[in-house]
């Protein structure tokens, strides 16, 4: 069954398929995209609690397990199947994540959490920076009429967000 909007796995993927193609620009989100959402969830940690509950190990619901929990929940949505392998792999880092921010404390996680995320940020805006200076500089395409299709969608896009503006202001 297809979902629509928001849950439209067939829109995220050729969405994240038409600007992630090259199997460099691929490597760079496998090795870089997990461990932001981890050390965004260890510096999460140190919000206030929303719900007192006894959690073991001195596990909180707080911020960072609500973020968890929407994260975890879209996945979900989006593909029962591999969403919650995905939902299970951020509960995974939130635990994780918390048990690190109990072991660092708030003086040396910040510290951690800050150069971790301007490394694997680093990475990334590089990886794209890559890809887009090899597009415009070399006409590099992954594969034949890349360039021409993206260019399609973008422009179908565009000409999509015009007419829905226009019908609005009439």
């Amino acid at each position: 069954m297809a979902k629509i909007g928001l849950f439209d796995l067939e829109k995220h993927f050729s969405f994240y398929g038409a600007y992630h193609s090259n199997p460099v620009n691929i490597f760079i989100h496998m090795l870089f995209v997990w461990p932001i959402l981890f050390t965004s969830l260890v510096i999460l940690y140190f919000t206030p609690t929303l719900v007192h509950v006894s959690l073991p190990n001195n596990l909180v619901l707080n911020y960072g397990f609500l973020f968890t929990l929407i994260y975890a929940g879209f996945y979900v949505c989006l593909d029962v199947k591999a969403g919650s392998l995905a939902g299970l792999m951020c509960f995974v880092c939130w635990v994780f994540g918390s048990f690190l921010a109990q072991h660092l404390g708030f003086s040396l996680a910040w510290k951690v959490v800050v150069a971790a995320q301007l490394f694997c940020y680093t990475g990334l805006f590089i990886g794209h920076g890559v890809f887009e200076v090899l597009q415009m500089t070399f006409g590099y395409e992954p594969y034949s009429s890349f360039n021409d299709s993206v260019k399609a969608k973008v422009d179908a896009n565009i000409a999509k967000w015009k007419e829905e503006k226009h019908k609005k202001n009439f």
